[in-house]
């Protein structure tokens, strides 16, 4: 077990980010207490059936009494009320800290109502998925992923060090950045690919009865795994696009142009063009799938029950790289490449052959060098 970091640490809003992170406090002992603040009935019972946090409440006051630590998982769009009323009842030297996709918006809403003596220490865990409620976190969503945290000038080394090495704890690797920088990096990664993910299911939606039907019927892996994301959560997505305006209308331009330079060159039987941006693209994504392969594996643990291991399979690629593909987590990124190990024994190295590890134990641990199982971060 993990040393104890925190006291307490009060969770507002317990969603698909927030219930992860409890799950890891929880899992390894790094606070005393947790509570859990939300609106909603069923959202309280779940966290309270899972097992998520010591206790639940629907007083925002009443979490953050006493709290150390305040994580704000709400949408962005309620960071500003939620802190205005929670302000008054915030503890001297507690930390506040938060999840959200933006960061400019945060801080101008949040920073305002911190009073002093407390840290304020922005933050956005570079995870997630399409699904959202309690029980879609699980401990294992950050781990090997980037956590942001956009310190303001004027915070304390503490309040950072210490949410720093909370996400650390998760698993995460974090770094520092300029909260505009970040909204303009999180645009262009993150922001427009779910715009482009709701537009075309939106187009997708409003064909003919007939077209929308043979959409659905045969609909390749690649529209699937795309418009996925679209999948998210509605409120949440809605207030990351308000929020972050200016720099998602930014990159919506310079997209919105080079679509209608393709859009010509398709127009003109430009074969020339539409090969040269191919190539290159294809070169970039090359790049990027290759840097990743370098980098360090990360784990996923699964259930250890004999009913998941009997619905897994191995698969193996041209070089016979081990792949293990549980079918419940959804299709895994061709890149992926996934090593089942033993409890006791290290990970195999990338491109074992398969008679190596079949022979070992199954265990509850699995190895991949990405984050193949999991969506784009939000």
């Amino acid at each position: 077990m993990t040393a104890r970091m925190f006291e307490r640490i009060a969770f507002i809003g317990i969603g698909l980010i927030g219930s992860s992170v409890a799950r890891v406090v929880r899992r390894d002992g790094l606070a005393a207490h947790t509570v859990a603040c939300a609106r909603s009935a069923a959202t309280r019972e779940a966290a309270l059936r899972l097992d998520l946090v010591d206790t639940v409440t629907d007083d925002v006051a009443i979490a953050v009494a006493g709290a150390d630590l305040v994580m704000l998982c709400t949408p962005v769009g309620a960071c500003g009320a939620v802190s205005q009323a929670m302000a008054p009842h915030l503890r001297p030297g507690a930390i506040v800290t938060d999840v959200g996709s933006v960061k400019e918006a945060v801080i101008r809403d949040v920073a305002p109502h911190v009073p002093p003596g407390v840290s304020f220490v922005p933050g956005h865990p570079i995870a997630g998925t399409e699904y959202s409620g309690p029980e879609a976190g699980h401990a294992e969503m950050f781990v090997g992923r980037w956590t942001i945290l956009t310190p303001l000038p004027g915070t304390g080394d503490h309040g950072v060090r210490r949410v720093r090495a909370l996400w650390e704890a998760c698993g995460a690797k974090v770094d520092l950045m300029d909260p505009l920088h970040h909204d303009r990096v999180l645009a262009i990664t993150s922001h427009l690919p779910h715009l482009i993910a709701y537009t075309i299911v939106g187009t997708a939606t409003d064909l003919e009865e007939h077209l929308q039907q043979e959409v659905i019927k045969y609909s390749a892996s690649g529209f699937r795994d795309f418009t996925r994301i679209a999948a998210s959560d509605p409120v949440m997505w809605r207030d990351i696009f308000l929020n972050n305006r200016e720099a998602i209308l930014d990159v919506l331009q310079r997209f919105t142009e080079d679509l209608t330079a393709l859009q010509r060159a398709i127009r003109w039987g430009d074969g020339d063009t539409l090969h040269d941006l191919f190539a290159r693209t294809r070169a970039i994504r090359c790049g990027i799938i290759e840097a990743r392969h370098s980098s360090r594996l990360h784990m996923l643990f699964v259930p250890d029950r004999r009913a998941v291991s009997n619905r897994c399979t191995h698969q193996h690629d041209r070089k016979h790289s081990p792949r293990f593909v549980p079918d419940h987590h959804g299709p895994i990124d061709p890149g992926g490449v996934c090593v089942c190990v033993s409890t006791r024994s290290p990970p195999f190295p990338r491109g074992a052959p398969p008679s190596v590890y079949q022979k070992r134990p199954m265990s509850r641990r699995i190895w991949f060098s990405h984050e193949a199982c999991y969506s784009p971060g939000r």
